[in-house]
């Protein structure tokens, strides 16, 4: 891992770009039930909070590279079930 910036970075890239796939699908979906996506779009939003503030309470006591590994697979878990749920649209 680069740094905990680059992090943060890839984590607002990949939940921005499953939100704006979303938002692609309702708009080429008029007439389809959008409550299923809206409630993905709060899950995707729910992970980027929780993701940025595990990153935001690491302490320098910690053993960081442990810890941010730990975030970067978990990331990794999330963005993963993320995109399925979004293909199942």
């Amino acid at each position: 891992m680069a740094s905990i910036k680059q992090l943060k970075k890839d984590i607002n890239n990949d939940i921005g770009s499953i939100i704006e796939d979303i938002y692609l699908w309702e708009l080429s979906n008029p007439n389809a039930d959008l409550s299923m996506s809206e409630q993905l779009i709060e899950e995707a939003i729910q992970v980027f909070d929780e993701l940025i503030q595990k990153i935001n309470s690491v302490s320098a006591k910690d053993n960081l590279k442990k810890h941010f590994a730990a975030i970067q697979e978990e990331r990794k878990k999330m963005i993963h079930s993320l995109l399925k749920k979004s293909a199942d649209l």
